[in-house]
């Protein structure tokens, strides 16, 4: 298969490239950015001096479509919306990595991202593909809206007790905290090394766009769920996400049944791992992986479960499961270029 990577000069495109340039059915990677100029990939990204003879091309929606099966979208919010409708046809299937076609309601999406909404055409057919619970669409869909990293770990972490009906609604608080590679490689002031290293800093509270996300697949599952208290913190280190998640309960479960639930909810699914032994993990153990690792426990005082779920940003949260979704998509193995050991220490 021929492969084009939109957006290969961000650290979402280049990690697509790494985990695709080892999948045994792809055959040539195309990669793409807005520069006006041909330049060699290694030149953006020296780590792969000697690696690839690959060149960043520019954007021509046109020459793109021809030349590949399959196109992997990892732009900022705004250019998908606006890209997608002019690559998609039969023969092609799109995984956008951005946020602009997550929300079906393009009004939301003009709230929260303040800019213009891809078409409803494209919305109404855009599969939301978080891999462990929407196989069955997954793999019929030929527009792909790949999940956000925030609600990855979110969404993985609450599905068993939401999808169980045993969340008080209205209850829900996320307190999540990423690495600085979820800002993405432009330099800026919130991201710049004096500002960030030995730090801690709170943003976009009560206003991050993946908000309405994370409540759409919620409610989705529980139409009663209501609304999430969701804080997201930055972090003085590359990558991970971890979300510390506090639901009440309606029913008086103790922690043998919840964590039989988990355990059971996700048994056939490769890349969840349910901690049984009462530790909690941290960002480290899923480092360089598509890896998401949960723990929870209940506080029998409070009735209040607490869910710990780590993910890496780039992987899991991006990159890794795209290319999950790619291989629901196309029929492959579902780990095929993705079953590899977190990178320790």
């Amino acid at each position: 298969m021929k492969i084009g990577i939109i957006g290969a000069s961000g650290y979402g495109g280049v990690e697509l490239y790494r985990i695709l340039s080892l999948h045994p059915e792809v055959t040539e990677i195309n990669v793409y950015t807005s520069g006006a100029e041909e330049i060699p990939y290694e030149k953006v990204y020296p780590h792969l001096y000697g690696k690839t003879t690959a060149r960043l091309q520019p954007l021509n929606p046109e020459y793109i479509q021809n030349e590949n099966d399959c196109i992997f979208l990892a732009t900022p919010s705004g250019i998908s919306a606006r890209l997608t409708p002019q690559l998609h046809n039969e023969g092609i299937k799109i995984i956008d990595l951005s946020g602009d076609l997550r929300l079906k309601n393009p009004n939301q999406y003009t709230e929260w991202y303040k800019k213009v909404p891809a078409p409803e055409t494209i919305l109404s057919q855009a599969v939301y593909g978080l891999s462990e619970l929407q196989a069955k669409q997954i793999k019929e869909g030929t527009i792909l809206a790949n999940p956000g990293c925030y609600p990855t770990a979110t969404l993985l972490g609450l599905a068993p007790v939401v999808k169980e009906n045993i969340v008080k609604p209205g209850s829900i608080i996320i307190d999540a905290k990423s690495g600085v590679s979820g800002a993405g490689r432009k330099p800026n002031l919130v991201t710049h090394f004096v500002e960030v290293q030995d730090n801690l800093s709170i943003y976009k509270v009560h206003e991050h766009q993946h908000i309405p996300e994370i409540e759409q697949q919620l409610h989705d599952w529980d139409s009663q769920i209501g609304a999430i208290t969701f804080s997201t913190h930055l972090v003085p280190m590359t990558r991970g996400i971890m979300a510390t998640i506090y639901v009440e309960l309606k029913e008086d479960w103790g922690n043998y049944r919840l964590q039989e639930l988990y355990e059971q909810f996700y048994a056939a699914s490769p890349f969840v791992h349910i901690r049984t032994d009462g530790t909690f993990p941290s960002t480290k153990e899923v480092y360089g992986s598509n890896d998401c690792v949960i723990s929870i426990k209940k506080d029998p005082r409070t009735n209040r479960l607490t869910i710990v779920s780590v993910i890496d940003n780039l992987m899991k949260g991006a990159a890794g499961q795209a290319v999950q979704n790619f291989n629901m998509m196309y029929g492959f193995k579902e780990t095929t270029a993705l079953d590899m050991f977190p990178l320790y220490p």
